[in-house]
């Protein structure tokens, strides 16, 4: 694993769809397991979440803070009066910094590498958004794999990829208006769909009309095959990444959300 993490993994993936019932669940159970370690230990992640803050209850909408009001409802209630929204708190979740939705190409052969560069792209987005991410995959159709906003654990999200097997044609553009369908449903300041696929479609619309509707575009494209890719992103100001192998994604990841 250590002298050629990329070829581990890809021999992970690929025994995750042996014949053999008892080795096609072992194989799961530990690439699932090496996947999130190697993420997890690799660059440090800067959280995505929301934080709870309070309010007075005259400036904000959040439901009210009982714990520091109580006191506050009880003299109001001694005194058979109302009590003033100056002297009450409210709590809220503020707007999570971050939101990613995965967009996996699984069209054509899907594994071994291909398979483990989907695991660990999607551990490397739950590990830098743990509640606002989603997952997708697709072809000629799009399937959800974790819905935005579902904080679905990586270790089910890697197990769920690990049973995907790829066919049929590219309709990229349906994949980047799903994408662009789950992110609508998060209130972060920042909503990035990361795309992992050579960009070539087969089927659809133009991909390019679907991709200038989304907010920020990240694309992880093979390396030696990446020409599509870099054309789509140039056409509607994404960025692209070429990639050397799966344990380069998460690297890759932190430096594409970088700016």
């Amino acid at each position: 694993m250590r002298d050629d993490p990329d070829a581990a993994l890809a021999l992970l993936a690929s025994l995750s769809g042996a014949t053999d019932e008892k080795l096609r669940t072992l194989a799961r159970e530990l690439a699932g397991r090496v996947v999130v370690d190697v993420v997890r230990s690799g660059v440090p992640r800067r959280r995505g979440i929301g934080r709870l803050r309070h309010a007075r209850a005259d400036r904000s909408d959040g439901e009210l803070d009982l714990d520091r009001g109580i006191e506050t409802l009880a003299i109001a209630r001694a005194h058979e009066e109302a009590p003033s929204l100056e002297d009450l708190h409210t709590r809220e979740w503020s707007k999570p910094s971050l939101a990613l939705c995965l967009l996996i190409d699984r069209s054509g052969s899907m594994t071994g590498e291909r398979l483990a560069a989907a695991a660990v792209a999607a551990a490397a987005c739950l590990w830098r958004a743990p509640i606002d991410t989603s997952v997708v995959a697709f072809a000629e159709e799009s399937v959800v794999i974790a819905s935005q906003g579902s904080g679905r654990e990586p270790e089910q999200v890697v197990d769920a990829l690990l049973r995907l097997r790829g066919h049929g044609p590219t309709d990229l553009a349906l994949g980047l208006r799903t994408a662009r369908e789950q992110l609508d449903r998060s209130r972060a300041t920042r909503r990035i769909t990361i795309l992992l696929s050579d960009s070539r479609p087969t089927l659809g619309g133009d991909p390019a009309v679907a991709a200038a509707a989304l907010d920020e575009l990240v694309i992880l494209a093979p390396a030696g095959d990446s020409a599509d890719a870099e054309e789509l992103a140039a056409t509607v100001g994404a960025k692209c990444v070429s990639l050397a192998g799966p344990s380069s994604i998460p690297q890759a990841i932190a430096d594409a959300l970088q700016g």
